[in-house]
């Protein structure tokens, strides 16, 4: 992080300046080069004149040809910063460098991170190296954070842990809390020292108490989680408040999780909504795709899915994948978007590809019916079978199905009642079931079939699915139940075409 004092030091407005700014441009217009400076930083601050960035750059200017470092130094910053001047990053460059080679630290420092950035320099992490040390060795602060942070990543040194903490802790023992924070990370991980929560939280705690936002975000995790000391939630959210009202995004995504969940507040779904919508702004994905489910669902605003849409996307193109998949969700509802099977599908494989368990299964689905894809019981069992080896009861499900299928890519009844099994564990009623008939002595199928049929109709011990009591009502009436023609029709009454189509497709699937 550049440096810009002294030219910013606090103006002391309650004095009169008038005086000595007369005595100081006397001696400034006579050639004194001191003079020529402090006339400089009065028009900076406005002491004693009206403030002129513009005339504090033509005295800097005089006074850095004059050969003082300091205002060398402070002419450089003003052109780092457009300050008076246009913005010229090279010319801030050539300054610094005349002040750090007479050992002006700071201006040692700022040269260091123009050369570290590439601004107004060519890159080059060994001259960065260089300044750095040149200002460190005298004490600088931020360029002992800025070493050790290149020790600790290994630009343009070899990477030692070692070395990074002792750069570390001569920046941290000097109250710079960027590298109390960075001191804090190497205990947390335990990379260079011991492991030690203890530490840990010591050196974010100084760090926190300057109002240095990534460390107060720490601690509120450790607050939040528990995670090596007692949880305590109320400390969490003091901590990520704090680092909320300094726009630190992830604390206020969390501010948002928890208003939304109740976590040591009353449940406020207006304050979680405002928390996201600030973290989406900033950037923040996760925030996005919460704030894009809000609109999707009316939860807390009315339901606009183009707004859904809007921040999905925003999400969606950071490769949030549960927004991907919320996107793709949208493209096959048409809800906000003109409906594109295609762009859902495209989305909902750059979802499956991270591993989203949801977007596998319905990539799963859409091979296994042909859906907007050519049919593929194969790339439907891959697709399964990714999201079934994640414990995904609905696609263990499906992928016994499939291998249950006589037709089938790979018929294999063993296969099929393991996968069976391990959905029929998590609770997945129809695992159960079709696993119950397995070893069922072959009678009461239908009687079977028709409780179940009524169970999905009624939301008894299931989730309601009027689709699901159709397909297990028509097995019943299929295998002979009497009873079941009657219900058959009313589920069939409360069902549309294409809900219909789609239950009749299952219905082909199931075995018996």
């Amino acid at each position: 992080m550049t440096k810009y004092s002294p030219n910013e030091a606090d103006a002391n407005n309650g004095s009169t300046y008038t005086a000595e700014f007369l005595r100081v441009k006397g001696l400034a217009e006579r050639g004194v080069a001191n003079a020529q400076h402090s006339l400089g930083f009065m028009y900076f601050n406005g002491q004693g004149v009206a403030q002129s960035y513009e005339l504090a750059v033509v005295w800097y200017r005089q006074a850095a040809q004059s050969g003082l470092e300091h205002a060398q130094y402070n002419l450089g910053v003003m052109y780092q910063k457009g300050q008076g001047v246009e913005q010229n990053y090279q010319e801030a460059a050539a300054w610094y460098q005349l002040a750090a080679e007479q050992g002006y630290a700071a201006a040692q420092y700022n040269l260091g991170w123009l050369y570290a950035k590439g601004q107004g320099l060519d890159a080059d992490t060994q001259k960065a190296m260089y300044w750095f040390s040149k200002a460190a060795d005298q004490g600088d602060a931020g360029a002992q954070n800025n070493l050790g942070m290149m020790y600790d990543t290994g630009k343009g040194v070899p990477q030692d842990f070692k070395q990074a903490i002792a750069w570390y802790r001569k920046a941290a023992e000097q109250g710079y809390p960027r590298a109390q924070f960075n001191l804090g990370l190497r205990y947390d991980n335990g990379q260079g020292v011991p492991q030690d929560v203890g530490q840990a939280m010591s050196w974010y705690r100084k760090a926190a108490d300057q109002g240095y936002a990534p460390a107060q975000f720490n601690l509120a995790l450790r607050f939040d989680k528990g995670d090596g000391i007692a949880q305590d939630s109320q400390k969490a959210i003091l901590w990520y408040r704090r680092a909320a009202e300094q726009d630190h995004a992830s604390s206020q995504f969390n501010l948002g999780l928890i208003y939304d969940n109740g976590q040591g507040v009353p449940r406020d779904e207006q304050k979680a909504l405002d928390w996201y919508r600030k973290a989406a702004e900033q950037g923040h994905a996760a925030a996005q795709n919460n704030l894009g489910l809000r609109y999707d669902h009316g939860q807390g605003v009315a339901q606009d899915y183009e707004q859904a849409q809007f921040w999905y996307r925003k999400a969606a193109e950071q490769g949030f994948p549960g927004a991907q998949y919320h996107l793709g969700m949208l493209y096959d509802a048409g809800h906000g978007v003109v409906q594109d099977h295609q762009e859902a599908i495209f989305w909902y494989r750059k979802a499956a590809d991270q591993g989203h368990l949801r977007a596998q299964f319905d990539l799963g689905l859409r091979y296994e019916t042909g859906r907007g894809v050519p049919r593929d019981d194969r790339k439907a069992m891959a697709w399964y079978r990714r999201a079934a080896e994640q414990d995904y009861a609905a696609a263990q499900y499906n992928l016994g199905l499939l291998f249950d299928k006589d037709d089938g890519p790979q018929p294999d009844c063993a296969q099929a009642n393991g996968w069976y099994a391990k959905a029929a564990e998590q609770g997945h009623a129809l695992a159960q079931f079709t696993l119950g008939l397995r070893y069922d002595n072959g009678q009461g199928h239908a009687r079977a079939q028709f409780n179940l049929g009524l169970m999905f109709m009624v939301g008894q011990g299931v989730r309601a699915d009027i689709a699901q009591a159709w397909m297990w009502l028509a097995m019943a009436e299929r295998s002979g139940y009497a009873a079941a023609g009657r219900y058959l029709k009313n589920a069939a009454a409360r069902m549309d075409g294409a809900q219909l189509a789609q239950a009749r497709e299952r219905l082909e699937l199931l075995p018996g």
